[in-house]
């Protein structure tokens, strides 16, 4: 065992312009900035090895600026691995959209499912913006990547030279914040975002996660420096809104700052939750003005006693309160197991995992699919409503086509063993059950695990969301199937099993025997 360095920063990356938000179909550009976005990381150095954790207010982490970060951190003076630092996104729908230079093509999220719509469009027809980017006030999304690989960069590097002994105490708390975003029907079919007011509605596809994973780090003198959150719920609330936001994070740490100081870090961290939300959907809410996503249309909703809209501003606080009041709780309530000289163990490594497929038939299904839809527009002009109808047919034509280059995504993951705590991450989008079936299984006191980190990779969705269908069990949805979750579940448990032998061994009714 071996004495942990821990070191901290914090950096700004608020765009100095305004920005085209990434997240939606439709384009969008902010306003104003409703509270600063950053990026913080938490270096740990222990026993030879290295972590860097680094949360970045963001709807997702780029592969290429991954790799552009890493070039740059090449045989820096500090003795930090690149290989070893792991971006994770909160997945607000309120940051800025960006693009490295060597990549071409549209200034939007889902620029490429529109290259390829305008190539099936009649002489004349046109796609039409629903805002401009080419005002010069609005930053490019080239811009936004040459920033965000600055500040990226050095915030890793300022909390590794910042690392000094120090040790924490893990922690356990609960809030209401994630609850499932799919909704089923009794015709064996599912809808992200659907309408539960209805007499075909059945359940909800799957349950939620209201455990919060806590990590709170201290120096030598038992002075508090930062908390580690981790929480199955991506920050999209005000997911809708024309400004710059980190969504509820930003209110919880600033509710953390009031009661513990300003020099406190928060480093928040999105545990899987491919198909959770912020949202209650049987307690439905229309939010105060229009959030232009035909998914959510309720005509004539009844009025509930219920929380406020989880798309409203006011929504967003209460989230954030309710993160923040039991961190603090738990804090007060007095914490044990500070861990200081620990056992330190991180493996960077590579799976590859199934790509998920569309057959011939699929292809062609859907191509006809697109042909036929722009017909009958007679000529009109299209828009990101039109996108987002087409997106699984044009998604399907885009898979058909990378899957006679390749049949393996190539993922990396990281897994490491701090004192009785395990820390796992993906690049996906993955659905609660594979982290529930990790959570239950592994063989340590605690276990943070952190979906779109080290990549982005698309949704992972069950098989049960996979056959029930839409957005985010779509084949396009993402680049592996329920059969690369199950892949990752065992990897994952196999990892953290060898880090903890017997240490924690999991006790078992077969253990009586």
């Amino acid at each position: 065992m071996s004495q942990l360095q821990i070191g901290w920063s914090e950096i700004s990356i608020t765009p100095d312009k305004k920005v085209s938000l990434c997240g939606q179909f439709a384009e969008r550009i902010s306003e104003y900035v409703e509270k600063p976005i950053t990026a913080t990381a938490m270096a740990v150095e222990c026993g030879g090895d290295q972590m860097v954790l680094c949360s970045c207010d963001l709807e997702s982490i780029h592969n290429d600026i991954i790799a552009d970060i890493r070039k740059k951190l090449e045989g820096n003076p500090y003795g930090l691995d690149g290989n070893k630092v792991i971006y994770n996104a909160i997945h607000t729908h309120t940051g800025p959209g960006y693009k490295s230079p060597a990549t071409k093509g549209i200034n939007a999220g889902f620029g490429k499912l529109r290259e390829v719509l305008e190539t099936y469009l009649a002489p004349g027809q046109k796609y039409v913006e629903s805002a401009n980017f080419d005002d010069p006030e609005v930053a490019t999304d080239y811009e936004n990547y040459e920033m965000l690989l600055e500040r990226m960069t050095q915030v890793v590097i300022d909390a590794w030279k910042a690392r000094k002994p120090g040790g924490f105490s893990n922690a356990f708390a609960r809030a209401a914040v994630g609850m499932c975003r799919r909704v089923d029907y009794s015709d064996g079919t599912a809808q992200m975002w659907g309408d539960a007011n209805t007499a075909v509605f059945t359940e909800l596809e799957g349950g939620n996660d209201s455990g919060i994973e806590l990590m709170y780090v201290f120096d030598m003198n038992k002075k508090l420096t930062g908390i580690v959150v981790n929480l199955a719920c991506p920050a999209q609330c005000v997911q809708h809104r024309l400004f710059v936001s980190p969504d509820f994070w930003g209110e919880t740490k600033k509710l953390l700052r009031d009661r513990f100081g300003e020099d406190i870090y928060m480093l928040a961290l999105c545990s899987p939750a491919g198909d959770q939300c912020p949202v209650d959907l049987v307690r439905w809410v229309n939010p105060d003005t229009d959030v232009h996503d035909p998914n959510l249309i309720r005509h004539n909703p009844p009025v509930r006693k219920a929380d406020p809209s989880m798309f409203d501003i006011e929504g967003m606080k209460k989230a954030g309160r309710r993160i923040a009041r039991e961190v603090i709780d738990t804090y007060e309530e007095g914490l044990d197991n500070f861990q200081s000289d620990v056992k330190f163990e991180h493996r960077a490594y590579s799976m590859q995992l199934p790509l998920r497929r569309a057959t011939l038939t699929q292809y062609r299904e859907a191509e006809k699919a697109v042909k036929e839809y722009v017909r009958e527009k007679n000529g009109a002009n299209v828009d990101f409503n039109d996108v987002a109808n087409l997106q699984n047919y044009i998604g399907i034509m885009l898979r058909f086509e990378l899957q006679e280059k390749k049949n393996i995504y190539d993922t990396e993951f990281h897994c490491i063993r701090m004192g009785s705590v395990a820390i796992s991450s993906d690049p996906f989008e993955l659905f609660l059950d594979f982290a529930n079936q990790i959570k239950a299984r592994a063989n340590c006191e605690q276990t943070f695990l952190i979906q779109l980190a080290g990549g982005s990779a698309g949704y992972l969705p069950t098989e049960k969301a996979e056959n029930h269908g839409h957005y985010s069990a779509f084949i396009p949805s993402g680049n592996v199937g329920h059969e690369g979750g199950d892949q990752l579940v065992r990897e994952t448990l196999k990892n953290i099993d060898e880090m903890f032998g017997d240490d924690y061994k999991v006790y078992t009714y077969a253990d009586e025997k």
